[in-house]
């Protein structure tokens, strides 16, 4: 009873939810369903407790719960995982991509020029372009997001984007090693001595991972090395931009430090395939920067067919890969990089969790964490089939309906 107007008290919100009806669900669990990688059920139901997954299954098996949810016959997949995404940014760079994709050229400073827009911008624009960026994500499908630093470049820059980040998201990445900042270009050593010192000291607190763009005009083999295990020292795991633009040595840099993931991964020499298939180092593949810089498509058939593991991600950023959608990545690796439209799910969901070493996403099993997308479909295969389509028709994170 209600002690001041003596009336009942409300009835507390329903904690267990079936979703039932659903035509295919995708598990990620080789043992269930049809024993494929994806784990494929027919005429499934998942039972939510709170914020997990208790029970999937056939629909007509489901046990009886609090509340019920009627799929209509759509398909079910876990929701998407987005592990490598630049979001806290300011500013705009149309008309660069306007120059590049009608042939002309275009003088401007690439990331530089949101380097100084970010620079400028205030915390509250900051953070509510993270807020904006990562709700298009969520109403798309994606459930999990990792997020960069990387257009600081300053101490202070780069801790006050991160600590915006961590405000938004728990996969934080300090990315200090982006390019070279403006101010030291004629000194890049002194600004590793600033990304492994000074302003590593002020941005680990607020990151899981460390971040390198190994790559010409970057940062080099050796100054990628000592930018990852100083993170290292500090706690931080590592992860690497690598092999974006040309071959080098950033693919086998992961391997060696054990990262978790080797990002982009365009340019392979046959020693680089066999390092990722014979380590814990994920590939993640970004095709919406293949696709907005017409720069040739990383071969997911090759990796694949070596053993590697392969994760999908946007790679949401201002200047190369202005998307949020992990369908239209999807769609992208379907078409131009030789997956299937199993392995794509596949990868844009259990492979971007272990691009993050995590195991409580990106798969619909008993214990794993409730973040689950309706597709307004009969199969996850119409991501590819009807590309640029919007099919999320119903997205679950953590147990609650959020669009």
């Amino acid at each position: 009873m209600n002690a001041a107007t003596n009336t009942p008290a409300p009835a507390s919100t329903p904690r267990t939810t079936v979703i039932t009806n659903i035509a295919a669900l995708v598990t990620n669990d080789p043992s269930l369903g049809d024993g494929s990688p994806i784990g494929l059920i027919q005429d499934a139901a998942v039972v939510i407790d709170g914020d997990r997954v208790v029970w999937v299954g056939e629909s007509s098996k489901a046990p009886a719960t609090d509340n019920a949810v009627d799929a209509g016959g759509r398909a079910a997949v876990p929701g998407f995982v987005d592990s490598h995404s630049h979001l806290v940014f300011a500013g705009d760079r149309t008309q660069e991509f306007n120059a590049r994709m009608s042939g002309r050229p275009y003088s401007a400073g690439g990331i530089r020029t949101t380097v100084a827009a970010t620079r400028a911008a205030t915390d509250a624009e900051l953070s509510a372009n993270v807020a904006k960026y990562l709700a298009e994500g969520l109403r798309q499908g994606t459930t999990t997001q990792e997020t960069k630093s990387g257009y600081g470049l300053t101490v202070a820059d780069e801790a006050r984007a991160l600590r915006v980040a961590s405000r938004h998201t728990d996969e934080v990445t300090y990315l200090g090693a982006h390019i070279v900042a403006p101010e030291l270009a004629d000194d890049p050593a002194a600004y590793v001595d600033l990304v492994t010192g000074d302003m590593l000291d002020a941005c680990a607190p607020y990151a899981r991972w460390v971040d390198v763009f190994c790559e010409q005009g970057a940062f080099d083999g050796d100054q990628a090395r000592a930018i990852l295990t100083a993170g290292q020292a500090k706690g931080l795991q590592p992860r690497v931009h690598a092999n974006q633009l040309s071959y080098g040595p950033g693919v086998r840099l992961a391997v060696e430090l054990d990262a978790a993931s080797a990002d982009h991964c365009t340019h392979l020499t046959d020693a680089d395939v066999d390092a990722l298939a014979h380590s814990r180092t994920v590939a993640t593949l970004l095709p919406g920067a293949e696709f907005s810089t017409r720069a040739p498509w990383p071969d997911a058939r090759r990796l694949l067919d070596a053993g590697a593991t392969v994760a999908l991600s946007t790679d949401c950023n201002p200047g190369s890969s202005f998307t949020s959608s992990m369908a239209f990545c999807i769609a992208l690796a379907v078409r131009d990089m030789g997956m299937t439209p199993d392995e794509a799910i596949w990868s844009a969901t259990a492979g971007g969790a272990a691009a993050l070493r995590r195991t409580d996403v990106g798969r619909l099993t008993p214990g794993a964490r409730a973040d689950l997308v309706l597709l307004d479909a009969p199969s996850h295969v119409h991501l590819a089939y009807r590309p640029g389509v919007p099919l999320t028709w119903g997205v679950w994170r953590s147990g609650v309906r959020r669009h």
